[in-house]
């Protein structure tokens, strides 16, 4: 299963922006292998870097690795709930409310690390343990469709975006 297998009416175009950051990969092979790069990418960054902001009022690199594991959190506990056929509409979340109370920069990169690395391995458990009928179920986010297998790619697309801000905007 790829992005190109998705229809529009899985997900909210809000997010077409994070599918299109997506290459020709499986759903699975996507959450690994992306998973990997950005590991290897966030962890060369030099720690001078990892609590500068770009502009006031911006996130710092470490705000910006908790905002991904706080948004994959966030996506995979909707992704379960839309999986089995939970009927609740799902609320969306204030992410710069999150950032300011993550206490992010207050922790050593090495504990976001461990933070990211384990939740992206319980995403990747969760997906894979996930029926074809189950990645196809619909739910609602947002006051929008949204299905369980979108959910992944937007997870993906959604880190893509955020590691290429850090290159063009921090480093």
């Amino acid at each position: 299963m790829t992005k190109e297998d998705l229809r529009k009416e899985e997900y909210n175009p809000y997010y077409q922006t994070y599918i299109e950051k997506v290459g020709s990969v499986t759903l699975l092979n996507g959450l690994k292998d992306n998973g990997d790069k950005t590991i290897a990418f966030l962890e060369s960054i030099s720690e001078d870097k990892l609590e500068y902001r770009y502009e006031e009022g911006k996130w710092t690199i470490k705000e910006v690795i908790q905002h991904l594991i706080d948004t994959e959190r966030v996506f995979a506990y909707r992704a379960l709930c839309i999986a089995r056929k939970d009927k609740a509409l799902f609320p969306g979340f204030s992410q710069n409310e999150y950032a300011m109370h993550s206490g992010a920069n207050n922790r050593s990169i090495y504990s976001l690390m461990n933070e990211y690395k384990a939740v992206r391995l319980a995403s990747i458990i969760l997906f894979d343990s996930f029926s074809e009928d189950m990645l196809l179920q619909i739910g609602i986010a947002s006051n929008s469709n949204l299905s369980s297998r979108a959910i992944a790619f937007i997870i993906v697309g959604h880190e893509n975006h955020h590691c290429e801000i850090i290159k063009e905007r921090y480093l």
